[in-house]
């Protein structure tokens, strides 16, 4: 609310915000208010112009925002399958810290930060992490994203992970050590308790499979959830040692 009204000033003459101000002076010594300090009188002015926007009262706004944020909550405003295993398996608390890599970075960004999440987005081109933040911008989700341009083996987690939700994309080029490094990386920052998935892995994939998931991830609970006949997603869970 605060941002529309400063952003009407903004777009007016001078001339026009003093006309504003006059009839904001006017009203005040209508009203009989006694003392007319800048405060009341700046308070006046937004009062005016929020009237001549249609802004709603902070009520009215907040009823429609909580009802927004209850769609954007649902997996299938962001295209994403309501049983499909981001939206069954991955519920870190509100407030915790998760890293997205790889394909898809912006449906599933966006999901969680509509959750309650606070969301570091990784990737190696500009462009998905603006998009990503341009739809963040616009659903109010804004600031509980973070985006990175970045190899996922040159991020380092300052903060302990709820979550980590990535594809194969996000390794892609990277050889079977630097793999292994990234992965040990982020299981490491980790918290116990927290869900790796790395989704979308097609069969017959160059240089990634489910069976080096499972070597990678001992120790952890695992599952390979099924997406269709020819991809698969891998889950993690991190028991607390």
């Amino acid at each position: 609310m605060e941002d529309e009204i400063e952003n009407y000033k903004e777009s007016v003459s001078r001339s026009a915000i003093l006309k504003i101000g006059d009839e904001a002076a006017a009203s005040l010594r209508a009203s009989e208010q006694l003392l007319l300090d800048e405060l009341l009188l700046w308070a006046e002015v937004d009062r005016i112009i929020r009237k001549r926007l249609r802004i709603p009262s902070y009520a009215t706004w907040r009823r429609k925002r909580l009802k927004l944020l209850e769609e954007y909550r649902r997996p299938e405003h962001w295209g994403i399958r309501p049983d499909g295993v981001l939206a069954r398996e991955v519920h870190p608390p509100a407030e915790s810290k998760v890293l997205v890599a790889g394909g898809d970075i912006d449906r599933t960004a966006l999901y969680l930060a509509a959750h309650g999440c606070e969301v570091t987005a990784v990737d190696r081109e500009v462009a998905p992490l603006e998009r990503v933040m341009h739809v963040a911008q616009e659903a109010g989700l804004a600031d509980r994203i973070q985006s990175y341009v970045a190899d996922i083996t040159d991020w380092s987690p300052e903060v302990q992970l709820g979550a980590v939700v990535c594809t194969p994309d996000a390794f892609t080029g990277l050889s079977a050590d630097e793999r292994s490094r990234a992965f040990e990386l982020l299981q490491g920052a980790t918290r116990d308790g927290g869900v790796h998935l790395v989704g979308t892995i097609m069969r017959g994939q160059r240089g990634f499979s489910v069976a080096e998931l499972k070597r990678q991830y001992k120790g952890w609970s695992i599952s390979v959830e099924h997406d269709s006949g020819t991809s698969k997603s891998f889950l993690a869970r991190k028991i607390a040692s």
